[in-house]
């Protein structure tokens, strides 16, 4: 790789394959650095990126998942730019999910949020959770090997997610078929229905219809509930507001929980010791994940958009400037993290991990991804033993291939071959 002045963080494939050593030296010149894409900031400091996180006033995240792509449409000007992203923000790509508001409509969706990811429904989700895994599980388990990512961890991570939200169990084969969780069954999508290919269109389609058939009939289930839910003042939310929610889980939830299930049985895989300490002590496995988290955080970058002129560890930042927060830098900083490019299982700051973000904006399936992570590593060790990568696929150590996704907002592999031994 080239220098960092040189590396176009957003088309460079060697940063795809391995973005660790350019956020180092990003870091050592400076945790706060213009990069060579223009107008751009990129935050590689774990104090630096919770400061950015922290400062909603200062930092709007109108462009959270966009970044420069496509930007505001005019030239910003001046100290304090508010008023223009308040008249373009309709503009910018997928503006009305919930991870792109700010105050008060994120703080107000928010709390829609909390609202209907009760602790009772929860815990009913992670009754699910157990069969979904074995439903899974049993598909492979007599032919010693699986590919983690299209076999297990995608279907049931979306899944899990359609249980949560109530979608009838009629429509969720279609759901995995649609979504790119699974290959569709023979008639699947082929309603009276037109849906169109994009999957966050189907996903608004699909729950409007529900909401709205809700509305004027509701019944005994989750989305009635999810249907009707209210603000805190008692006011009903537009239909809109509830997709929004919606499409905002399922497009959120299932991606980084099926890349945390895939970067944990990967790092299992290629540490037997670690797989051993865990199947001596089962209550190890939350803080094995957050170490995976810590050490492999699926969110490879996320973006804010500088509202007013303000300053980071001493570097000013005009208002107009797109701010690039690199969690995965961040969980390696060794200012915070000590020896931060190995695995500690017993790291007794693991879960000050900013993979899921931090304040206002922290991720709101969290606790849900967790739970996925745990439920799904407990039902891999109970059924697997010598869980390890396949040579097949993958190469012998210490000379393994591996791709992985080509995106500048995610991080994990595009696929990941295990071998095992079932367990009788």
């Amino acid at each position: 790789m080239s220098g960092v002045e040189d590396v176009d963080f957003f088309t460079d494939s060697a940063v795809v394959a391995n973005p660790y050593s350019y956020f180092d030296e990003l870091r050592a010149q400076c945790p706060v650095r213009a990069v060579k894409h223009p107008g751009v900031i990129a935050v590689t400091g774990y104090d630096e990126a919770v400061e950015v996180y922290a400062d909603s006033t200062a930092f709007s995240s109108c462009n959270a998942v966009s970044g420069p792509f496509p930007g505001l449409p005019v030239q910003a000007d001046g100290d304090d730019i508010s008023e223009l992203i308040e008249q373009y923000r309709h503009q910018l790509p997928m503006s009305d999910l919930l991870v792109n508001l700010d105050e008060p409509a994120h703080h107000a969706q928010r709390a829609l949020l909390r609202r209907l990811l009760t602790p009772s429904r929860l815990k009913t989700n992670e009754a699910t959770m157990w069969r979904l895994a074995d439903s899974y599980i049993d598909r492979f388990i007599e032919t010693g090997t699986f590919e983690v990512m299209s076999d297990y961890a995608k279907p049931f991570s979306l899944l899990v997610i359609a249980d949560l939200l109530g979608v009838p169990e009629d429509d969720r084969e279609e759901f995995g078929a649609k979504l790119g969780a699974e290959k569709p069954a023979p008639g699947v999508g082929e309603d009276t229905q037109a849906v169109s290919n994009n999957p966050l269109e189907f996903l608004h389609e699909r729950f409007t219809t529900y909401i709205e058939e809700r509305r004027r009939r509701p019944r005994a289930d989750v989305l009635t509930d999810l249907a009707n839910v209210t603000y805190k003042g008692g006011s009903t939310p537009e239909v809109d507001v509830i997709v929004g929610l919606a499409t905002f889980l399922f497009a959120a939830g299932q991606d980084t929980t099926a890349r945390l299930i895939t970067s944990a049985m990967w790092i299992l895989a290629e540490n037997p010791d670690i797989q051993q300490r865990l199947r001596e002590d089962r209550k190890r496995i939350p803080v094995f994940l957050e170490e995976t988290l810590r050490f492999e955080s699926p969110t490879m970058s996320d973006f804010r958009l500088t509202r007013v002129t303000t300053t980071i560890a001493g570097q000013r930042i005009p208002a107009g400037t797109t701010v690039m927060i690199h969690p995965g830098a961040a969980n390696r900083d060794p200012r915070k993290f000590t020896d931060p490019e190995t695995f500690q299982l017993d790291r007794d700051n693991a879960v000050e991990h900013i993979a899921f973000g931090r304040g206002a904006h922290s991720c709101p399936g969290g606790p849900l991804a967790r739970t996925e992570g745990r439920v799904s590593i407990e039902r891999f060790l109970d059924r697997m033993t010598d869980i390890r990568v396949s040579e097949t696929t993958h190469g012998p150590a210490p000379s393994r291939t591996y791709e992985y996704e080509p995106s500048f907002i995610l991080r994990g592999l595009r696929g990941l071959q295990i071998d095992f031994t079932p367990v009788d």
